[in-house]
């Protein structure tokens, strides 16, 4: 069995799915899911450069409205459980956590505990980390010492 660390940011929809369970064909696939909660708001600057790059001006207004930080906790639990429940519903087998400690740290000691295969990281586009490379893909290729594939995340259902 194929085993891959998923990386997320929010709830998967049912496109991402589909997406990452049919990635290897009919080889059997155990997901490792990792998410983390919104962080704090120096965040929230870049954030807010990605919604206007991306056209979105409404969601770079109301992002004072998500919460961050311990406020988000709860909402990530919930979107990590609707991911596990996802994944499991197509036929996946799938165990994940959030993420307390520094993100690449969570994410390289999970590879080895879990002997995975790869790293899939799921995410909207950052183009501002992006551009300078210090996005979780970027970074983790350079720490994890297996293959990592970054997808982009379909934003909904």
């Amino acid at each position: 069995m194929f085993t891959s660390v998923l990386m997320i940011e929010k709830a998967l929809t049912s496109a991402d799915v589909e997406f990452v369970t049919t990635l290897h064909g009919d080889e059997p696939v155990a997901f490792q899911v990792l998410l983390q909660p919104r962080g704090d708001q120096a965040d929230r600057l870049l954030r807010a450069i990605d919604d206007v790059a991306l056209g979105e001006i409404d969601e770079a207004a109301r992002e004072n409205e998500t919460p961050e930080g311990a406020a988000a906790k709860e909402p990530a639990q919930q979107a990590l459980d609707v991911s596990l429940m996802a994944l499991h519903a197509s036929g996946s087998a799938a165990e994940g956590r959030l993420i307390e400690d520094h993100p690449l740290d969570a994410l390289k000691s999970l590879v080895e505990e879990a002997g995975a295969d790869e790293v899939i990281v799921l995410t909207d586009p950052h183009y501002v980390e992006e551009f300078f490379h210090r996005d979780w893909a970027s970074r983790a290729r350079h720490k994890v010492g297996v293959p990592v594939l970054k997808l982009f995340s379909h934003s909904k259902d």
